[in-house]
This record gives structure tokens, sequence and C-alpha cells, in this order.
């Protein structure tokens, strides 16, 4: 299994990489959404940045990036040797064999760099959970050894009725992606590769991380328990502007917490956006990001690298101005060597 590219640069000794939510802001289209990730996943590839990973939303009017398999050809398309995959694919929304097929797919076109991220998960509301037919399936770690066994080699499948022909023998990461402890312990039992959301679920970290840890077992696949942890990291030039332009972020989490979805909308003072009670809900969801110039960025990435022993940061900037999220990611690629 193949987990890091082989030109990838680090920070502190560990590769860095990017999730994207393909933004779309209140003055642009998702076309113009997509064509900036091409140009960011790009970008990323020359700055050495691991991964590139690309996360399904629906019913969500932030983001271009529901049809998570479409995106991911397009952007590998555009690029050579970066890794690029699903951050994730909510698999209860799926049928397992047409999920194998559609990344069976992309390994045979862009060989020994395709990964497939797995989450358990709707990526939406309810009512849009019903329209997707969630919940029609099997249960979540059923599907996920379902969706594995139509990776393996064709001998071993010879005497299957059902097969995802384009998949077998393909060389596909699957990992697990959680914002608690269930995926945890069913990536150390599976022994698969874990990715924890603590760009929105920042409370879980360390207890999440540990129980993978403890109980992992060693694969065929993988020897030993491998984690990435996800943060909101945004990088400017100095702390204030930063932390102006997170603000856009702040912005969507106190959408959610009314229970609405709009485009990601431009920076504002804050201050006269929420009252101290949504003030404090929006900080506590997103108390674990980290916001400022490069030298306070990587003070704190050095830390939370320390704190919880991670092999990998993905980072994610759902900012309003691409050309200050390309910035973000330029000021941070600058730190890996």
């Amino acid at each position: 299994m193949q987990l890091i590219r082989k030109n990838a640069k680090t920070f502190q000794g560990i590769p860095l990489s990017i999730l994207d939510l393909s933004p779309i802001n209140t003055e642009e289209t998702a076309t113009d959404a997509l064509n900036h990730s091409v140009t960011l996943a790009k970008d990323a590839e020359a700055l050495g940045y691991n991964r590139y990973w690309v996360a399904e939303h629906h019913n969500t009017a932030s983001s271009a990036s529901a049809a998570t398999a479409i995106v991911i050809n397009q952007l590998a398309n555009e690029t050579t040797s970066i890794r690029l995959g699903s951050g994730g694919i909510m698999l209860p929304n799926h049928a397992p064999l047409v999920v194998a097929e559609q990344f069976g797919t992309l390994a045979s076109l862009h060989s020994h760099r395709i990964d497939l991220g797995l989450g358990r998960a709707p990526g939406t509301d309810q009512v849009t959970a019903r329209a997707l037919h969630r919940g029609l399936a099997t249960e979540f770690p059923q599907q996920v050894e379902e969706l594995s066994s139509y990776f393996a080699d064709k001998q071993i499948n010879t005497q299957r009725q059902v097969r995802a022909f384009v998949a077998e023998g393909q060389d596909v990461p699957i990992w697990l992606l959680g914002s608690s402890t269930f995926s945890a312990q069913l990536a150390a039992e599976q022994g698969r590769p874990y990715a924890f959301a603590g760009h929105f679920s920042p409370g879980s970290i360390k207890e999440a991380i540990t129980v993978y840890r403890e109980h992992f077992k060693p694969s065929a696949d993988l020897a030993e328990p491998y984690v990435m942890l996800a943060l909101n990291v945004v990088v400017a030039k100095t702390d204030e502007q930063a932390n102006w332009l997170f603000s856009s972020m702040q912005q969507l989490f106190f959408d959610l917490l009314h229970g609405k979805s709009g485009a990601v909308k431009p920076p504002t003072d804050m201050s006269t956006v929420w009252q101290p009670f949504e003030e404090a809900a929006v900080l506590r969801a997103l108390e674990g990001s980290i916001v400022g110039s490069k030298a306070t960025v990587a003070d704190a990435l050095k830390q939370r690298i320390e704190a919880t022993g991670v092999d990998e940061l993905m980072l994610t900037a759902h900012l309003y101005n691409h050309e200050d999220r390309r910035f973000s990611y330029q000021l941070l690629g600058e730190l890996i060597d």
C-alpha cells in the first residue's frame, strides 16, 4: 500500500496534504469553484504536498464537490504525481459495487496515486439523505468489507457471481474517516489507515487516535497504524489578516447552527453577526483551527504534531476568495522541505 507520494515534502518530518470542498462563494458559480480546485491541485503538486482530497457534500450551496469521483478524475487529468482521493466518499449513500467500479476506473486511468477515503455520515441533511436512498444498504462495517473485496486479486474473486473487474488488483488504499471513536475502532480492527476530522470535531481527537493505535491489528496492506489529522488552517501575512479571512468560515458554521446552507460569504466583523451564545457555539466547533501568520501557524502546527503524534496533517481553508486560499497554501508550502 502506497501512502506517501514519492517526492512529497515534509514539515517536522511529516507530510502535509490538502482537503478541498470546492467552495462556492456568493459571486461565483460551481464552474468557477471547480476550476479553482484544478488550479489549487496543480499548486499543491508543485509545492510538494503529499495528497489532495475532495469532500462529498450534497444539497450544500457552499460546495461544488458532490460528484466526488468526477472531480477527482478532472484533477488527475491536470496533474501528474500528487496523490488524489476522496475525503471522503460517504459510503452508505452508495452501492459498494459502484464505488469500487468508480475508483477502480480512476486507478486504471491514473495508476498508483488514487486514495479512497470512506465515511459513514450522510454528508448532508436527513431529507437529502433519504433522497440518496441512504440506509437501504447493510451496516457500514459490512459495506466496507464488501467494497474492499472488489479490489482483491482476480484469482481470489474467480468464483464470485458479482465482480468489479476494473477494480481487481488495483492499488487503492482504503482509508476510514471519522469524527468519533467508531471509525477509529473499525480502522484498527481492519488494519486500515485512519483520518480524523479535526476540522469540525476537535473534541475527540486524542481519544479517537488513542483507540486506533491501541487496538490496531496489522493487515496484509498495513503493518503499523497510520493516522492523518484534518485541521482548518488559514495563513496570511499577519495574524489580523488571517483572522479576518477566517470569518468566512465562521459565518458558514453560524449558518449551520441555524439550519441554513448558503454560499461562502465575504469576510466581516463577526461582532455584528452573532450573539454571545452563538459565538460560543461556533468557536467551540472551530476550536481546533489554526489561524495566523506563517510564524504563528508554524509554531501551532509543531505543537499539534507533538501533542498528537500524527503521521500526516490534512489542511483545509474554506475561504471566500480563491487567491487568498491559494496564498494561504503557498505560505504553508514555504514551511515544508
